[in-house]
């Protein structure tokens, strides 16, 4: 049977198929356990995600202006750096 091809292959495959009956096919308690690991992923990573955004400011602070900005001018869009002082 070395010369069979693979649609004749398959022929032979689908009546293992038709054998399953599909009412009764379920996840399983490996489906559920999958499931759980990812709902507690996710849930995990939101909550980490909201302690995060709970840090982040989006005002700029007073002391922190333009000029402890590395030295370019982000008021002015295209700002040139400062020249050295000293």
């Amino acid at each position: 049977m070395p010369d069979m091809s693979a649609s004749l292959a398959l022929t032979h495959l689908v009546p293992l198929a038709k054998e399953v009956d599909e009412n009764k096919v379920t996840p399983g308690v490996l489906g559920f356990i999958v499931f759980a690991v990812m709902a507690l992923a996710v849930w995990g990573l939101m909550k980490s995600m909201n302690r995060h955004m709970g840090k982040v400011t989006f005002e700029q602070d007073p002391e922190n202006g333009p000029e402890g900005s590395g030295g370019a001018d982000r008021s002015v869009p295209g700002g040139k750096p400062s020249p050295a002082k000293g």
